[in-house]
């Protein structure tokens, strides 16, 4: 018998693959042995091109068969031992053997698929994107997400994931983009996240609270969105550190209830800023004078006062700038 997971590798579940030539010579079917009551099956007439893709078939039939709703059909031709040719399916030659082919990335964006995500997506250790905006999925991210040691862009937004923040993503080595937006993810964020070399972080429109961990200045993420929760307190004295790769910040629309941090300058490289619709108070720091890649400034509808910053308004790339509903003093020089 082939042996594909191990209790000592994945402890969700224990996969074992009865040989073919004992699966026909007893007249019956190739089964996978799961500890839920309905293994899937493999017909004994299904040929496959490697090991790696019979395991795909395996895992993206039970993904079918977690789906409650395809209402555009999307996986009508996911049948058969051609799983390259199933819709939404990427192939590629895999990284440690350029012979052998292997399920690469899925992509079922707007697919409007209602259901959850199984166990037996683990079984995907090729993937490097993992694409599935704009549906109908609900429960939250499997263990067996921690075998996918190649995932690269991970996107769940749009969806009805729900529970705490999937800590799972946490341990995936090879993870930069990571799309969380538009769920009803809750609770507290882990310090750990920001501690993770990521590229892209987008968490904004779920229930989110507490307070930003202190550290989030760790993180080295060209865009960050935290918009729309319910993050309350300090924005993190450690804001000033991401300096050298932060391009895109938005903090729109939370609790969020001090004072801008006074070396927001050393953000020379964000072009675009957002800390709308919160309760921070005190004045702008001078030192935003040098933003100098700074496109967008929206800090409307929050507690402020004080002067704005001759430095700021000089700001040779400075093209919209919201300010309204605070209590300014006066008002800005020309833009």
């Amino acid at each position: 018998m082939r042996i594909y997971y191990q209790p000592t590798l994945l402890s969700f579940t224990t996969v074992v693959l009865l040989s073919i030539s004992a699966a026909v010579a007893r007249g019956g079917s190739r089964q996978l042995l799961y500890t839920r009551d309905d293994p899937i099956t493999i017909p004994p007439y299904l040929i496959f091109e490697n090991v790696r893709l019979e395991r795909a078939y395996v895992a993206l039939q039970a993904w079918k068969r977690a789906m409650i709703s395809d209402p555009w059909n999307l996986t009508a031709n996911w049948f058969g031992s051609r799983v390259c040719d199933y819709n939404g399916i990427v192939c590629s030659s895999s990284l440690d053997d350029p012979l052998v082919k292997t399920v690469s990335g899925i992509d079922l964006n707007h697919g409007d698929i209602a259901g959850h995500l199984p166990e037996e997506l683990g079984l995907l250790t090729d993937i490097a994107l993992f694409h599935v905006n704009s549906n109908r999925f609900c429960g939250t991210l499997p263990v067996g997400f921690s075998q996918l040691s190649l995932l690269f862009e991970l996107d769940l937004s749009n969806n009805r994931f729900a529970g705490k923040f999937p800590e799972v993503v946490i341990g995936l080595p090879k993870l930069k983009y990571l799309d969380l937006r538009y769920n009803e993810f809750e609770g507290k964020l882990p310090e750990s996240l920001f501690d993770k070399d990521l590229d892209a972080l987008f968490l904004n429109s779920n229930r989110f609270v507490n307070k930003i961990p202190v550290n989030m200045g760790n993180s080295p993420v060209s865009v960050l969105v935290l918009a729309s929760n319910r993050f309350e307190g300090c924005i993190p004295t450690s804001f000033g550190k991401m300096g050298k790769t932060l391009n895109e910040i938005i903090l729109m629309d939370n609790g969020l209830q001090s004072c801008l941090p006074n070396d927001m300058g050393l953000l020379q490289n964000v072009t675009v800023l957002d800390v709308s619709y919160n309760w921070l108070v005190g004045e702008l720091p001078k030192s935003m004078g040098q933003m100098e890649n700074l496109e967008v400034l929206n800090v409307e509808r929050n507690m402020l006062s004080g002067l704005i910053p001759e430095e700021l308004c000089s700001l040779e790339k400075l093209r919209e700038f919201k300010y309204g509903s605070n209590y300014f003093t006066g008002e800005p020089a020309t833009l």
